[in-house]
């Protein structure tokens, strides 16, 4: 169970994880030994799970963002493991959910160009994965990017 000082802890590490843990302190309003005891408890209990810096990956390479619905074939719990192990080796996949509604899953891939990312979904759609369809959707502009969970 987190409390409302637990909360601003985890809301200041979501805005700026780089933050040192005096810095921390002193904006959650803690000493720094206390602060650093709630912040390994929260680690420890499974609240913070781990730190990450944000890239600009425009400025790194050429990127296409593409947002895939992807439909299984059959829908046996056996069918979503496979293609679920499947997806967690290919790094251009960087996030994908199972979802409810028309179609089962929902990827967001980090392509190099759209061609890249047309012979990753034909390899899919090849695969004994058991893709039935994939519907794409090319990122023009990101215009709120994820920046944290409210609490």
């Amino acid at each position: 169970m987190v409390d409302r000082i637990d909360e601003k802890i985890l809301r200041a590490l979501q805005a700026d994880a780089r933050l040192t843990n005096a810095a921390l302190a002193e904006q959650v309003g803690l000493s720094p030994s206390a602060c650093l005891v709630r912040t390994r408890r929260l680690e420890a209990e499974g609240y913070l799970l781990s730190y990450h810096a944000r890239l600009a990956v425009e400025r790194l390479r050429p990127t296409v963002i593409v947002y895939a619905e992807v439909t299984l074939k059959r829908h046996h719990p056996d069918d979503f493991l496979v293609f679920e192990t499947a997806i967690a080796d290919l790094p251009e996949v960087i996030e994908a959910a199972q979802v409810s509604g028309p179609f089962d899953y929902f990827l967001k891939v980090c392509a190099r160009d759209v061609l890249s990312w047309r012979e990753l979904a034909d390899s899919l759609l090849r695969s004994e994965l058991g893709v039935d369809k994939i519907a794409t959707h090319i990122l023009m502009k990101e215009t709120k990017p994820f920046v944290g969970y409210p609490l």
